[in-house]
């Protein structure tokens, strides 16, 4: 809640602009903000015909919407300065890209756009009465509520909430993009976004110890980089007004990237953020028949299998790189010691190509402990996917700035990768790590099984 004040007394002036071509999002005034808006939500259709020139509709005039397609409303949520959000154009672009359907981007700016938080937190339930009157119009025309989809972001998260249980959980899916946390942490579920709001929930939660709701929304409920800092947003107040915003707003930027298809963002079930970076969780908890879900668009590509669970809940967790397409590739670091002496330390490993493209992990979330025949297996977490590994490098650190300096002799490593198992897994033999040093090897295809 502080940094949601702190946020607000930052705010800047945002000029107004009524002169335009299409119809558009609104755009208000820091003003408009400070004396307050009364509620007036429009929605604005956009589809394969007019993607990029928005029609306004109502329940009175459902203008292009074609009520046999999919329909996805995009909710939005608080808004300080009255600006547009800024991501609004690519994520309408976006779903329009991945499939022919009717987007509808619902702009309730009057009435978000405010510094007191707790106003617009009050007219959630209104827009959705607005949304349920337009959706009964759609569905007295033959749509379907299989066919209707809601991304909420923050506000817009709950907003859809409401909706979904206007409609007893009928709603074909909700995707809640870090939906807020003050005003709706410890609510029960009439008041807030929750599982039975749709046919498949899942949510993105990017900044839970500010901003973000932190417990489980949904049926399955995202978490990456453990739904804390996310990589390239400041950690300071010195980041000026993306301190506030960018963990927040890194849920819709993740999302966006599953619509890109550059790669796709992988997550793994798990009981907690630190069993997933120790490697407990890698197998998804599935069959082998059941790939690990998909973040974003696509996570629905998990509803059938939750729907056998009970209850049909699940936490994911991964790791993001700073930038898009912000993918993650894991592989197992597999090290058997044989060190006369417990050794407790980390581990950076860096992998180069033929070309002299380089990647690095550093496992240094806690210290592993290697003791003699022992295998430690660490997960790594490698920026860049490199399809052959021509050396590896490795470095033995304990972490201590005064003290001895400690050698980790190493009777084996093996190289196994999780995003494509069929690669041919990379083993050294007969290492010995001097502390703080690095030290370059070339590796060799480990010996296959024999069965």
């Amino acid at each position: 809640m502080l940094r949601l004040v702190l946020l607000i007394s930052l705010t800047c002036l945002v000029k107004s602009d009524t002169d335009e071509e299409c119809p558009s999002f609104t755009r208000l005034s820091f003003h408009s903000a400070v004396v307050g808006t009364g509620l007036n939500v429009r929605l604005m259709l956009y589809t394969q015909r007019n993607k990029t020139c928005a029609q306004v509709i109502n329940s009175t005039a459902l203008g292009n919407l074609n009520v046999t397609k999919k329909t996805t409303f995009i909710i939005h949520g608080f808004r300080p300065t009255g600006s547009p959000p800024v991501w609004m154009e690519d994520l309408v672009e976006g779903l329009l890209n991945v499939q022919d359907m009717n987007v509808v981007v619902v702009d309730w700016n009057r009435g978000a756009t405010t510094v007191i938080y707790t106003h617009a937190s009050s007219k959630t339930r209104k827009v959705a009465l607005i949304l349920k009157e337009f959706i009964d119009r759609m569905l007295a025309e033959g749509a379907s509520l299989d066919n209707i989809y809601m991304i909420g972001v923050s506000l817009g998260a709950h907003i859809s909430g409401f909706v979904g249980e206007m409609y007893a959980g009928q709603l074909g899916r909700i995707t809640g993009l870090d939906p807020a946390g003050p005003l709706f942490n410890g609510r029960p579920p009439q008041e807030r976004l929750d599982p039975s709001d749709a046919q498949f929930v899942d949510v993105i939660h990017s900044d839970t110890d500010a901003l973000g709701y932190k417990e489980p929304l949904g049926n399955i409920d995202f978490y990456p980089n453990g739904g804390l800092d996310q990589p390239g947003c400041p950690k300071t107040i010195l980041g000026g007004m993306k301190y506030f915003k960018c963990d927040h707003q890194m849920s819709v930027y993740l999302y966006l990237a599953s619509l890109e298809e550059k790669c796709a963002i992988t997550a793994y079930p798990c009981g907690s953020y630190r069993d997933y970076r120790n490697g407990k969780c890698i197998n998804c908890g599935t069959p082998q028949t059941v790939s690990c879900p998909l973040l974003g668009y696509y996570a629905d590509n998990w509803k059938d299998y939750l729907k056998d669970k009970e209850p049909p809940m699940t936490k994911a967790f991964f790791d993001t790189t700073e930038k898009n397409p912000f993918c993650v590739y894991h592989y197992f670091v597999d090290i058997l010691s044989w060190s006369s002496n417990i050794r407790r330390g980390f581990i950076t490993i860096k992998l180069r190509d033929k070309y002299g493209n380089i990647t690095e992990s550093k496992i240094d979330h806690e210290p592993a402990t290697f003791q003699k025949y022992h295998q430690v297996s660490l997960l790594a977490r490698f920026n860049q996917d490199l399809d052959t590994v021509a050396a590896i490098s490795l470095v033995f650190s304990t972490g201590s700035i005064i003290g001895p300096k400690y050698t980790l002799r190493v009777l084996r490593i093996k190289l196994r990768s999780l995003a494509h198992p069929d690669r041919p897994q990379l083993c050294r033999y007969d290492l010995v790590l001097m502390e703080n040093v690095e030290t370059f090897f070339q590796p060799i295809q480990c010996p296959k099984l024999q069965i």
